[in-house]
């Protein structure tokens, strides 16, 4: 697993949350790719990596398909409610 060289952004508030919650669920990004799309989110590797390390802006309907390819509520993604 390659570990990021530089510290988190600032560009949105769910990437730590997003990798910590895909990691428990034991699920690469690879996968969580392809959930992605199924819930109707078509981004690349590398989108996701930025999205991840906080460096990308994440759009609203993202953060709906990003909770629904986890199995969680947006509230959970967001922090809002225990998991």
């Amino acid at each position: 697993m390659k570990h990021r060289k530089e510290p988190p952004g600032d560009k949105n508030i769910i990437g730590v949350r997003v990798v910590a919650i895909r990691k428990a669920k034991g699920m690469k990004q690879k996968e969580f790719l392809a959930r992605l799309q199924t819930a109707g989110l078509d981004i690349s590797p590398t989108s996701l990596s930025r999205l991840e390390g906080q460096y990308r802006l994440v759009q609203d309907y993202e953060v709906v398909a990003i909770a629904k390819a986890l199995d969680i509520s947006v509230r959970e993604l967001l922090g809002e409610e225990s998991e």
